[in-house]
């Protein structure tokens, strides 16, 4: 059965989120690059602006005469961005003359290079150092903190934007999935029942008019076509069981009145004979009883059930028939819930399968019934040591007159399992087929009230 919680790892393989995902994805892919862009950009036009700042003030004092340095220092210093702008001017010995902070050496001239912050000091600095005619070494420096906190800045909005277009993404995604999905349930729902039997059911429309409209549609236009023709052959059968039958009854009972006569041969010809229509006469009975089931209208009776008193009624039932055949019949101990169901229906069901395996048990053989509770679910199990079932039959066994190439001799009309399919239809159950070794496990599994 379905389950009405919708989980993620369902949500995920829907086409709409994978969709969704895509385009999100092309879509962060193409902000990413347009982000990374303007930080590159920025802070490369950053960095060469502040180069041409440094190039320039450099080139000014390095015009100045070697007397006029220190003077053209200070000017510099009043002039430029307080905090900003650094100044340092070497002797030729290697001591600071002038200037606002002490370089760290050695100096690689004519070059711009970086420097951690100083003790005391704005920084990281950018500095141009540059050698006078006289000797001297002019550096000029420039704080580039600025331009880093807008690098780290400009990085952290490129990142925080990607954790949102993905987080939106994923949003969106399970947001435009949900509706979908939640219709695909919808339809699953209708194709279980479709496929149990009840051809009056029909996939639900939106009305949108989007390809589930139009599958539904489809779908839904078959669904008529296959019941209109499965009504008209089950009319045919069932009329030509209900109608037959009356006949053959009187049939059965002028041959049962030649039963009475004085001839011999007369008398076992009648016994023959009825033997012969009963055996008719009980395929008819049973095709209306599946007939019956596959209507659905025993729903109305559906409670609460015991299964272990259930095993235990039809256990008691054909115990007798067992001994007779020399079979050991056991109802094993056990405990489960109460299911929902029609008890008088589960109790033939059950009965089924207890006739079906005295059927094919041989004499000295045992059969086992019991109920049990396993995964989430009852289960009923009828298990025997007879010849069993092939697995490429276990299938065609459930069929209408189905009987297996090994039965030939064996009483019935084919028609038991079919009948237990109907009822296990009926209550949305499930009728499992296994191999016990040997023999055959036919099991019940039943949904807990």
């Amino acid at each position: 059965m379905l389950s009405d919680r919708l989980r993620f790892r369902d949500i995920r393989n829907t086409s709409t989120f994978r969709l969704t995902a895509v385009l999100g994805l092309v879509f962060a892919l193409g902000v990413t690059v347009l982000l990374g862009l303007i930080y590159l950009l920025s802070a490369r036009e950053l960095s060469v602006r502040s180069d041409h700042v440094i190039r320039q003030v450099s080139a000014r004092m390095m015009a100045a005469p070697a007397d006029r340095l220190p003077a053209q220092m200070e000017i510099e210093l009043v002039r430029g961005s307080k905090g900003l702008n650094y100044y340092a001017l070497i002797s030729a010995s290697g001591e600071r003359v002038g200037g606002n902070f002490d370089p760290p050496g050695p100096l690689r001239l004519d070059r711009l290079v970086d420097i951690p912050a100083l003790p005391s000091q704005h920084g990281p600095l950018r500095i141009l150092a540059t050698r006078t005619r006289s000797g001297e070494t002019v550096v000029v420096g420039r704080d580039i903190s600025p331009i880093l906190d807008l690098r780290a800045r400009v990085l952290g909005i490129l990142i925080g934007s990607g954790i949102a277009i993905v987080l939106s993404m994923g949003t969106a995604g399970v947001a435009l999935s949900l509706r979908p999905l939640r219709r695909v349930r919808d339809l699953q729902r209708a194709s279980h029942e479709i496929a149990a039997g009840r051809l009056s059911v029909r996939m639900p429309i939106a009305g949108r008019g989007d390809e589930l409209d139009l599958f539904a549609g489809t779908v839904n236009v078959m669904v008529e076509e296959v019941g209109r023709v499965v009504a008209q052959v089950k009319g045919v059968t069932d009329a030509i069981a209900h109608d037959l039958r009356t006949p053959l009854t009187h049939v059965r009972v002028h041959l049962h009145r030649m039963q009475l006569l004085p001839d011999p041969k007369v008398t076992a010809i009648a016994t023959a004979a009825i033997a012969d229509l009963d055996e008719v006469l009980e395929r008819f009975a049973a095709l209306l009883r599946i007939a019956e089931l596959e209507a659905g209208g025993r729903r109305a009776g559906f409670r609460s059930v015991d299964p272990v008193a259930l095993v235990a009624r039809a256990v008691d039932l054909y115990e007798p028939l067992a001994e007779e055949r020399g079979i050991a019949l056991i109802a094993r101990p056990g405990s489960a819930p109460p299911i929902r169901g029609d008890e008088q229906l589960l109790f033939e069901a059950v009965s089924n399968l207890l006739d079906n395996a005295i059927k094919f048990t041989p004499a000295g053989g045992t059969i086992v019934a019991q109920a049990f509770e396993a995964a989430e679910s009852v289960r009923i199990e009828v298990r025997d040591d007879g010849p069993g079932v092939p697995a490429d039959q276990r299938q065609a066994v459930l069929r209408r007159f189905h009987r297996g190439a090994d039965t030939d001799g064996t009483e019935g009309s084919g028609l038991g399992l079919s009948v237990v399919t109907a009822i296990v239809h009926l209550h949305n159950f499930q009728l499992d087929l296994a191999d016990s070794q040997p023999g055959l496990s036919a099991t019940l599994v039943c949904s807990i009230e």
